[in-house]
């Protein structure tokens, strides 16, 4: 966990302790998992490839250069002698991958899929009716731009909700393709078989239990109590997950499931207010005590 001041606040429970990380200023999105329409095999209807992690993408960790660079990892692929960033979202969607055989299965529409590839698992809905479910395998490494934000700063959209930005897309295809090549993280998927979608801990997540989290500040499997000023996202949830744009102390992305109504509240879902991790009594007292007693550098 990167250092972090560490405040003790009251617990109505008689079992934890209640830390706050840093200001404990909370912002929360939501994700769900989306169900789309795709093929096992390309057709006139399924032309946006589905693609599987490359065997060329590597995953360096840093730290095991530098001390001052633990906790740091970044992906790229080999070129002759040297490390360079793999290839980007433009890159990808202009062909970059083809003539790989990495195609997992092929979307009916692009604008679906890139909200797919945000929330980071999802359902295939196939042309006999069945459902494939796909999940995270990994990302390209490029960082994650959310356009929503970008279209927001330049009045394209008033509200920055799922379904207001889905709905610009579509009414300006060509401008709305480049838009989300503007986002150049790019995520490559597995099949899932048997529960899911899993989490970052490659266990499945909860609906309306699960939220994702930064885990550089709050560990995976710590219960989380958010207060916010939307109730339906209030409560006591568990860190089972992360996300490419989960970034912070205080920043959380709550989990809601599969559905009509779990797409509403994810896509809708912007909260505010604070947050507190629940730890057993005790705990938070030997790692202040233990952080006071530490050598200093």
């Amino acid at each position: 966990m990167a250092p972090s001041p560490w405040a003790m606040a009251p617990s109505p429970l008689s079992f934890a302790s209640t830390a706050q990380v840093g200001a404990g200023t909370a912002f929360a999105t939501g994700y769900y998992e989306p169900e789309i329409a795709g093929s096992r095999t390309p057709g006139a209807d399924y032309q946006v490839p589905i693609y599987r992690r490359p065997p060329d993408l590597i995953d360096v960790d840093l730290g095991q250069f530098s001390d001052n660079l633990k906790g740091k990892t970044i992906r790229g692929r080999v070129e002759g002698r040297n490390f360079i960033p793999y290839s980007a979202r433009a890159d990808i969607e202009s062909g970059a991958l083809a003539g790989r055989a990495l195609e997992l299965a092929w979307a009916a529409d692009p604008v679906e899929f890139f909200f797919l590839q945000v929330q980071g698992s999802g359902r295939l809905r196939l042309p006999d009716g069945s459902v494939m479910r796909i999940g995270y395998e990994g990302q390209n490494g490029r960082d994650y731009t959310g356009i929503g934000k970008l279209m927001k700063d330049r009045g394209l959209i008033q509200a920055g909700s799922m379904q207001d930005i889905m709905a610009y897309l579509r009414a300006h295809p060509e401008e709305g393709r480049a838009i989300m090549q503007e986002n150049r993280s790019f995520v490559f998927f597995k099949e899932i078989t048997g529960a899911g979608p899993l989490g970052a801990l490659g266990l499945p997540v909860t609906p309306e239990a699960t939220v994702a989290a930064d885990p550089r500040y709050v560990p995976l499997g710590a219960p989380v109590l958010l207060s916010l000023d939307r109730a339906e996202a209030g409560g006591v949830w568990i860190a089972q997950d992360t996300g490419g744009a989960i970034k912070g102390a205080n920043r959380f992305d709550t989990f809601w499931g599969a559905g009509e109504r779990a797409r509403t509240i994810a896509g809708g879902m912007s909260a505010r207010g604070t947050s507190y991790l629940l730890l057993p009594v005790g705990t938070l007292a030997r790692l202040k005590s233990s952080a006071a007693t530490a050598p200093q550098p």
